[in-house]
């Protein structure tokens, strides 16, 4: 149980020991009445025997914290036993001065037997929250334990199968941590969780192919330095995720995050309106300060070589406006403070006014600027000319080409990435301006790694998986673009105002950031917790892709046909994560089911091969292989009954089986393909010996 069914709980609780306490005393207490608050009591009694339980399991598993819990659940029981029987008013025709104890003659005693439940219930509930922490720390761990294994790795069985670990283990933190975030009552922490959890479900993927060229390659220093960028932005968020979860930042720092010109403007604002009620709340020297600082932030848009010189020439008149302005405010505010006129009095409030009006223009100057550049570089970069450049010199070999594409792209890069700093300084939110930076952050190291993937293909431009490698840093890059594209839609929305504080965050759990997938789906409003649900399963979907390809590495023979349609299965099946995010090729139900329908063809494809396959083992081998075969085939059909099924309002729902069955199939492919791999090698074992012997006794009969 996690900490918001806890509150919940604690929220229930509180309501109907409200009802009890604040029950009149005067008011006729009729049969209706008595049964009423009888039934309160026992409601609150059973839900507390009910909370206990829950408690009691979790200290049996904690034994840590066991003492502290169970003495709070011995206290939330004794207190719901209490009230159980001060609210029973049972006894027939009792008058009512009668002996027996009850909620009308001893209120007091219900009151304080509802403070010692609330008590207790908050303590278990702090007490699980700490629980929670903890799982949330040790997963980390042993998620950071299996990454310095695959780092030292050096041969390719031994990473696949640690790698598998190293997947399931991902997935545990996965759903902790999503728990977590949607636990989280602080939007800025919601938004930074969020962002963690997004480089880390991109950087599994990475890490993959990644490691696998450096296995590859393992004399290539571009191959090298990409594998480690990908670790070291992998243990940055795992150490971020922590910091969010226990409130606490290493060795005692403080965020020191630049206040963005907004938020400044925001405080500026704030702090002249105060006038109004107190001539005295702080002095001219501050305000000059506090407005001096914002100017200084717009040296970002001015200095700025992306700026243009219209934009930049109107945003050092309206810099300069605000200062003469505030210089005016200030002269008519000392003369208020020596005469309280109604003449000064209005003209202060002209000046307050003036100055507002001058800064709201700088704003929508800035947001012009900001966003205006961001359009334009998205449209620009829609394409992906460069990207397309860099993977063809890469394939072509053609390292004077790639060192041309390589600037090209580095250009493009830093344009990106300062758009997305002068988007964070008119984003409006704190959620939205830890986005921003997320998104400077992913442009910046991705493109790095990019131009370095992009070397160890020219390097060896051969190379099946360092072309992979690549593509999958490419669709990083193409992912955030479009993230990007959704960020500038929510910073727009927020300045004119058409959303709130609350928007959808570009993370992990994302499963239809743009509810561009599932609109012909369910044109209702999507269930949060559904698509959360959905998101789930497609992250574990792509893991099982991977665990499929590193599978299918292991066959010398690539056109093998079970091994041919097990990779069209696993193509198809990163689609359908791809999906799950809102990104990838499937961009409509349409596109979803069609897939689907290709994949379960795959799927008996693969089964057919395998029983011709089977022909060729002895009897033990052979019913193995049937055994596993046996079960992807019914999975095949079932998965072609739910395409063709219609569901009257309930696409979410469709979604969720049709990913849960497709995750069983890819679950059943990677042992089939290692079951396979294994009796063909078995196989060929004894061919070899029966081919030798055979040749062995036809050279001892020539003697």
């Amino acid at each position: 149980m996690n900490s918001s069914i806890f509150s919940l709980i604690l929220a229930w609780l509180t309501k109907q020991i409200t009802t009890l306490i604040n029950h009149k005393d005067n008011t006729k207490k009729s049969d209706k009445t008595l049964q009423a608050i009888q039934r309160v009591g026992q409601a609150v009694n059973l839900a507390v025997g009910r909370f206990v339980k829950v408690g009691e399991a979790i200290a049996n598993e904690n034994w840590d914290l066991k003492e502290e819990i169970t003495i709070a659940c011995i206290e939330a029981k004794q207190a719901g036993e209490t009230i159980a029987a001060l609210t029973d008013v049972s006894t027939p025709n009792r008058p009512e001065s009668g002996g027996q104890i009850t909620i009308f003659t001893d209120k007091t005693g219900v009151i304080k037997a509802a403070r010692l439940l609330l008590s207790s219930v908050t303590k278990v509930l702090l007490l699980a929250d700490r629980v929670v922490i903890k799982q949330i720390i040790t997963s980390r761990n042993k998620v950071l334990a299996t990454m310095e294994r695959l780092e030292k790795v050096n041969s390719f069985q031994e990473f696949v199968q640690i790698f598998s670990q190293f997947g399931n283990e991902m997935v545990e933190f996965a759903h902790l941590t999503g728990d977590r975030q949607n636990d989280l009552k602080d939007e800025k922490k919601k938004a930074k969780m969020a962002a963690a959890r997004a480089v880390l479900e991109k950087c599994t993927m990475m890490l993959l192919t990644a490691s696998k060229t450096c296995l590859r390659h393992p004399n290539c220093e571009s191959a090298h330095k990409n594998k480690e960028g990908v670790f070291d932005r992998m243990k940055v968020a795992l150490d971020k995720v922590i910091e969010i979860v226990t409130d606490c930042k290493p060795n005692g720092e403080t965020d020191v995050a630049a206040i963005s010109i907004f938020t400044g403007i925001k405080e500026f604002k704030m702090n002249i309106e105060a006038l109004r009620e107190n001539l005295y709340f702080q002095s001219k020297e501050n305000l000059s300060a506090t407005l001096e600082a914002v100017l200084e932030r717009t040296e970002d848009f001015t200095d700025s070589a992306y700026t243009s010189h219209e934009h930049r020439e109107r945003i050092l008149d309206l810099s300069a406006h605000a200062r003469a302005e505030l210089q005016q405010l200030a002269s008519v505010w000392l003369q208020a403070q020596s005469k309280r006129t109604k003449s000064i009095a209005e003209e202060l409030e002209l000046s307050i006014l003036k100055i507002s009006h001058g800064l709201n223009e700088l704003k929508k100057e800035l947001h012009s600027t900001a966003t205006q550049l961001a359009a334009d570089l998205l449209k620009y970069h829609a394409d992906h000319v460069v990207l397309k450049a860099l993977k063809l010199t890469g394939v072509e070999g053609n390292l004077e080409g790639l060192a041309e594409c390589a600037c090209k792209f580095s250009e493009q890069k830093e344009q990106l990435v300062e758009t997305c700093r002068l988007l964070r300084h008119v984003s409006g939110t704190e959620p939205l301006e830890i986005t921003c930076i997320h998104a400077e952050e992913t442009f910046q190291v991705t493109g790095q790694q990019i131009i370095s993937a992009a070397e160890t293909l020219t390097l060896h431009p051969s190379s099946k998986i360092a072309k992979e490698n690549l593509d999958v840093f490419c669709e990083a890059w193409e992912s955030q673009i479009s993230d990007m594209s959704t960020l500038l839609r929510e910073i727009n929305d927020v300045f004119e105002g058409r959303r709130g504080e609350k928007y959808g965050y570009l993370s992990l759990p994302k499963p239809m950031k743009n509810n561009a997938n599932l609109k012909s789906l369910k044109p209702e409003k999507s269930d949060s917790e559904e698509k959360a649900k959905i998101a789930k399963l497609g992250l574990k979907l792509g893991l099982l892709t991977s665990d499929a390809n590193c599978e299918i590495e292991k066959w010398e023979n690539q056109e093998n046909e079970i091994v041919r349609y097990g990779r069209n299965m696993s193509r198809m099946a990163y689609s359908l994560y791809l999906f799950t995010r809102g990104e990838g090729p499937l961009k409509t139900s349409q596109d979803l089911i069609h897939q689907l329908e290709v994949f379960a063809e795959e799927g008996l494809k693969v089964a057919s091969s395998a029983q011709a396959f089977s022909k060729q083992l002895k009897d033990d081998d052979k019913l193995m292989l049937l055994l596993e075969i046996n079960k992807l085939i019914p999975l095949c059909h079932q998965l072609q009954t739910i395409t063709k099924t219609p569901v009257q309002n309930q696409g979410l729902l469709k979604v969720d089986k049709c990913i849960t069955k497709t995750r069983s199939m890819m679950a059943i492919l990677v042992q089939l393909l290692s079951l396979c791999f294994k009796l063909l090698k078995k196989l060929q074992m004894e061919n070899n010996r029966w081919v030798s012997v055979t040749n062995k006794d036809s050279v001892d009969g020539k003697t």
